[in-house]
């Protein structure tokens, strides 16, 4: 048995098994999710939470003052902040900044393939936002967070790479091996953080550039979309596939040929929510 094969069925013994550690949110995500199901609680308490994260705080307020909300004043508190969001926006958007933390290497070996993934997971988020905005009825927010969690499969399996030297060493099978693996472990992961069904599927069906369905555009669409748009222009697979193809144009009513990445005001809204993410 080749080094991918033992790889991927010890992986998917231990994900079975319940022996694959599995990222989990950070404590700040964590204590705002309990804090908005608190009925007791108001967004005042939210806002505390929130404050005790010097870092968190200045990135929702920098998120706030983004062409996200489209604020026609400036924002400087988290209190404001939070009122003008409302609990989902803010479940989801502290959700989505502080998920950085969780993309940390161990080790120099994989440090850089998991900024990689960050930057990417980023840039899908920003533009999953904006085509969401745009082209659906879709809340922006919850496709920002379906952008940034769609490749989270991969941190374990990166974390245990991290053991395998040849495997780090080998940038092609390593990236095979994810591919191959990520939907899955990314369903296991976001099941036990109790993400929503449409959020879940994202992570298991987002590499179906054939997936077509009944219905109004839903948050899978959105981000083989962003993805693809993401690709333009680059040496990438999928920069090779015809749009024509891809049911999800349709679904979003977008014309292949057009570049939402090269629009002025989209582009504009994309750098603004990248830089909020990356912090």
């Amino acid at each position: 048995m080749g080094l991918e094969e033992s790889f991927l069925q010890e992986l998917f013994e231990d994900l079975e098994n319940d022996k694959l550690v599995l990222p989990t949110l950070p404590e700040v995500a964590l204590k705002v999710r309990d804090t908005l199901e608190d009925e007791r609680a108001s967004m005042s308490d939210v806002a505390k939470v929130i404050t005790s994260d010097v870092a968190l705080s200045a990135r929702l307020i920098q998120v706030a003052n983004s062409p996200l909300l489209r604020s026609n004043h400036q924002i400087e508190t988290v209190d404001a902040a939070v009122t003008r969001m409302g609990s989902n926006m803010v479940r989801n958007l502290v959700t989505s900044i502080a998920m950085q933390q969780m993309f940390q290497a161990t080790s120099d070996a994989t440090d850089q393939r998991l900024r990689a993934i960050w930057d990417h997971s980023t840039e899908i988020a920003a533009i999953s936002q904006v085509l969401a905005s745009q082209f659906t009825k879709l809340k922006a927010d919850q496709a920002l967070l379906a952008g940034l969690v769609h490749n989270i499969g991969a941190l374990p399996i990166l974390t245990r790479a991290e053991d395998y030297h040849e495997l780090v060493a080998d940038i092609v099978l390593l990236d095979r091996i994810i591919s191959n693996a990520q939907a899955k472990i990314g369903n296991a992961i976001l099941s036990k953080w109790n993400f929503p069904e449409e959020l879940i599927a994202v992570v298991t069906e987002h590499h179906d550039l054939q997936r077509d369905h009944d219905g109004d555009a839903d948050f899978v669409d959105v981000v083989i979309v962003a993805d693809l748009q993401s690709r333009l222009g680059t040496d990438h697979p999928h920069a090779q596939v015809d749009l024509s193809t891809v049911p999800a144009f349709a679904k979003l009513g977008m014309e292949p040929d057009v570049s939402i990445v090269d629009m002025d005001e989209a582009h504009e809204n994309i750098e603004s929510v990248k830089a909020a993410l990356a912090g």
